[in-house]
């Protein structure tokens, strides 16, 4: 799931390593997609070692990107939070983003009620 991919992303930065693989699945994908477009990661690349799939994940460095300092996991598996688009707030008063699971995939906060959609509130990053 996902929460392992932010955990492994918190602990790369702080470590300061360039990169880190992850498991490959279609949600990490989407959530490393969104996240290198607010400018959290680098570049995300699919690679094969053996039979298996990973994720290799470049960290952010330099000065148009956002330095992670922590993230917040809203919806659980024990509590599923669900959100309307006119429910949608900024984060860290708009120095973070959250990730929005829409019917039209996943989104961040930003585009969610740009293009009127909620869904399930998955997490925030700051």
């Amino acid at each position: 799931m996902y929460y392992d991919l932010l955990a492994k992303l918190k602990n790369a930065e702080q470590a300061k390593k360039e990169t880190f693989l992850t498991p490959f699945s279609k949600m990490d994908l989407s959530v490393a997609k969104i996240l290198s477009q607010a400018g959290y990661v680098g570049d995300v690349q699919k690679k094969n070692v053996g039979r298996r799939e990973y994720l290799e994940i470049r960290v952010a460095r330099g000065k148009k990107t956002h330095m992670l300092s922590d993230f917040k996991i809203v919806s659980k598996p024990s509590r599923r939070l669900y959100v309307g688009h006119e429910n949608l707030r900024p984060v860290r008063q708009g120095y973070g983003i959250a990730v929005i699971s829409t019917p039209q995939g996943l989104m961040n906060n930003k585009d969610a009620k740009k293009n009127k959609v909620g869904g399930e509130y998955l997490f925030e990053i700051w």
